[in-house]
Parts: C-alpha cells; sequence; structure tokens
C-alpha cells in the first residue's frame, strides 16, 4: 500500500492504469511504450524515486521549474512561513506580496520593463503578452518561429507547431505567421507589410532542441520590430532566472524587449506563478481598463512568496558562479564524450546550462533517454527534434553529482548508439 495521507493506491500498477482511465490515455501509453513507465513518488534537491523505487538525477526539472531542485528547503520554509500570513489572495484588490514581487522584477529586468502582469501557467503569461501587445499597437497578426513552443492556451498554441494548434483548431494563417529561426530575410518579409503586432522569440528555442540563435539574428529581429513598429516579446521562460549565466538570457544580447514572459522557475517549483513584464507601451491597457485580464489563481499570494524566494536565491553571486562552473565543467565532458563517438553524437548546443545533445539518427534523443533512465538519469528527447536530448543540469548542483552525470551519460551514449544501429540493420 503507498499511503500518501489524502489518498492511497494499492500499487504502480493501478496508478497506472486508473491514469489511463481517468488522466490521460495516450501520454500514459506513450510512455509505457518508450519504456519510461516513470510514476515519481519521493523527490528531493535533484533526485527523483519512482514509485518502484528506483532514484533518478533528473537532469530535465520540468523545464527548468526545479532548477533550484525539488522541495528546495529554504523555499519550503517561506511557504510555511508565509502560510501564516497567506493564501491565494483576492486577484482584483493591491496586494503586499504582488507588489512585492512585481517591483522585485522589475528591479531584475531589462530597463525597457516597468510593469508587470501574474498569470498561474507559461501559456497564460504569453497569452497577456500578446493581448498586451495587439492593444498597444491596435493589429492583430503575430509573427513567430517555425517549431516555436509558447504554451498550449488560446493564443499561445497559434503561436507553436501545427501539431498542437490544428488539432484544437486554432491554426489561423491570417492571424499568425511563421517564420524559419536564423532567417533574417524571412521575418523582414514577414514583417514589410507593417501590419503585424509582435514577434515573439524564444532566446533559444527549447522544444525544438535548443538551436542557438545565429550571430547578431535576435539583435536584427529587434532592429526589424523597431523599423516596422511591431513590438519584440521576449520568451524567457526556459532561458531566464539565470540558466545561460544571466539572470535573463536576452540581456546577453544586448536587448530590451517591450515585453518578457518568465515562468516554470519562478515558481521554486512550489507553487504555480507566472508573470509578464511590459514596457510603457505594452501596459496601456492597465492604465485604461485594469480589469482586461482577470486571472484569479494568477499572481496567488502564496507563489509571489515562493518566487521572492526563489529571485533571491537566484540571485546571489555564489549561484551565479556555480552556473558558470557547471557550463565550463559540463562543456568539457561533454565534448570528451562527443569526441568518443564522433558519428552518432554530432551536436552540442549550449549555452550556461541550457545545453541540447544532438545525435545522428531522426529519433536518437529516445535510444539516449531510454539507456539514461535505465542507468540512473532522467533528461527527455525534444518533442519537435527528437535528434536532440534536453540536458538541463541544476543551478546548485554540486561538482561530485555532476561528473556522476557525466559518466552514466558517458555510457548511456555508447550503449545507445549500438542500440539505434541495432534498429537500423533491423529495419
Amino acid at each position: 500500500m503507498y499511503d500518501y495521507g489524502t489518498f492511497s493506491f494499492e500499487s504502480k500498477a493501478q496508478v497506472l492504469e486508473l491514469a489511463k482511465k481517468y488522466w490521460n490515455p495516450d501520454k500514459t501509453q506513450f510512455w509505457t511504450d518508450t519504456g519510461v513507465d516513470l510514476v515519481i513518488d519521493r523527490r528531493e534537491g535533484y533526485f527523483l524515486w519512482d514509485m518502484s523505487g528506483r532514484r533518478l538525477i533528473d537532469m530535465h526539472l520540468n523545464g527548468g521549474t526545479y532548477n533550484l531542485g525539488h522541495r528546495n528547503p529554504e523555499i519550503m520554509a517561506a511557504l510555511i512561513d508565509g502560510m501564516g500570513h497567506f493564501d491565494v489572495g483576492n486577484h482584483h484588490f493591491p496586494s503586499v506580496a504582488r507588489t512585492a514581487l512585481a517591483q522585485r522584477l522589475i528591479e531584475s529586468a531589462p530597463a525597457s520593463l516597468t510593469k508587470v502582469a501574474f498569470g498561474s501557467g507559461g501559456g497564460e503569461a504569453i497569452d497577456i503578452a500578446l493581448k498586451s501587445a495587439r492593444h498597444a499597437t491596435q493589429r492583430r497578426k503575430i509573427v513567430s518561429i517555425v517549431k516555436a513552443y509558447h504554451g498550449h492556451t488560446g493564443l499561445a498554441v497559434a503561436t507553436g507547431d501545427d501539431r498542437f494548434a490544428k488539432l484544437f483548431l486554432a491554426d489561423r494563417p491570417d492571424e499568425f505567421v511563421q517564420v524559419p529561426f536564423g532567417d533574417v530575410d524571412a521575418m523582414d518579409r514577414a514583417l514589410h507589410s507593417g501590419d503585424v503586432a509582435a514577434v515573439i522569440m524564444e532566446t533559444i528555442p527549447a522544444t525544438y532542441g535548443f538551436p542557438l540563435p545565429p550571430a547578431g539574428y535576435l539583435e536584427a529581429v529587434k532592429g526589424l520590430c523597431e523599423q516596422y513598429d511591431a513590438l519584440y516579446i521576449a520568451d524567457e521562460v526556459q532561458t531566464g532566472l539565470m540558466r545561460t549565466g544571466e539572470m535573463w538570457g536576452i540581456t546577453k544580447h544586448g536587448i530590451e524587449p517591450d515585453i518578457m514572459v518568465t515562468g516554470k522557475g519562478l515558481s521554486g517549483g512550489m507553487y504555480p506563478i507566472t508573470a509578464t513584464l511590459l514596457s510603457e507601451r505594452a501596459a496601456q491597457w492597465l492604465y485604461q481598463d485594469g480589469f482586461g485580464h482577470i486571472s484569479t489563481f494568477g499572481g496567488a499570494e502564496l507563489g509571489c512568496v515562493a518566487a521572492l524566494k526563489t529571485l533571491e536565491i537566484t540571485g546571489r553571486p555564489e549561484v551565479r558562479e556555480s552556473v558558470h562552473q557547471l557550463t565550463d565543467l559540463f562543456a568539457e565532458g561533454l565534448a570528451k564524450i562527443r569526441a568518443a563517438h564522433p558519428d552518432w553524437f554530432v551536436g552540442i548546443r549550449q549555452n550556461g546550462v541550457v545545453i541540447g545533445l544532438e545525435f545522428d539518427h531522426p529519433e536518437g534523443a529516445k535510444f539516449v533517454m531510454r539507456e539514461l533512465y535505465e542507468n540512473g538519469v532522467w533528461a527527455i528527447f525534444s518533442t519537435l527534434d527528437p535528434r536532440v536530448l534536453q540536458f538541463k543540469p541544476g543551478l546548485l548542483l554540486d561538482r561530485e553529482l555532476a561528473e556522476d552525470v557525466l559518466d552514466r551519460v558517458r555510457s548511456a551514449v555508447g550503449r545507445a548508439e549500438r542500440a539505434a544501429a541495432e534498429a537500423v540493420a533491423a529495419q
């Protein structure tokens, strides 16, 4: 019997059976078929335990949600203390917690950003960004990148891959235009008509496998936005909060966006909260009609407490130094592994601890993911480019555990290469 206090299960098999019955049959079966029959039980720091007792080192972090580890003791303590005073709060009224977090976010952000609107999930925060841009420019068209991912809510899903947009009849080519990543001329053509409200860009496209922007590309896109009077939206949900070695990845490009979105890790992995940071122009609806976007759980006060502690920890000089050290450690270690498998492990995409590992097979990352799973490491393939493994070290990962991970990656890459070759030969 697995007793979790308010509920219990007889076995892991029962959870999988009921998940298919009541939750998500396709996703549950997908993971079972993939050989990853993971049902997370205990979690602490950078470790997960499956219900079966298997321990995994978490190198996925749910997109960076657990940058500071699972159930970070300082964030837990802040929340426990906060529950002595706060709950969700009332979204209609000024709030001490929301005001404190909004001020802290603006102080941390590029100087162009002056206001904050809160959400409870990344898609909602993107929706706020798109609505703000449309209001500011009085235009409807949004330009995004082919294979982009900005969430699954109403407007956000239309900016992403057709796989998700068409499923819910949200593909609207007259309002949502996509151009190839890295192609400045294509972006110019998309903008030159002068009817675009905003360009939305992940600083490094995550679900597409972390392709790094060519030198000068993001800067050129920002220049085109200024030329054609479109707003620049920086999606920093997966690249913000020190993952690139700076608090916000976009600042490494010297860009001051009109709108910036943050989420996932802002929660400390403990309480859902996201934020959309707005320039004065993008924030005009907050002056005109502050009820324009209403979110009961957006900026929940306990979420603000978690986010305030997360920002404080993330901004510490020793955390920045840790990220820089981990960047170098993984760059050196992964390069050695790649050198041993040059025809299989063909690319390393890295900016800080944002890392994608590229393999020479259409679904190469799935082979590596399975071998890593068997070897005690959880990392996930890139949904929109399964050649690439998303590899996300935590900001506070210690050197000993990082070297352990590299040893496990070394073994898994070799076994995956053999498994992929056998699969090709069997076809």
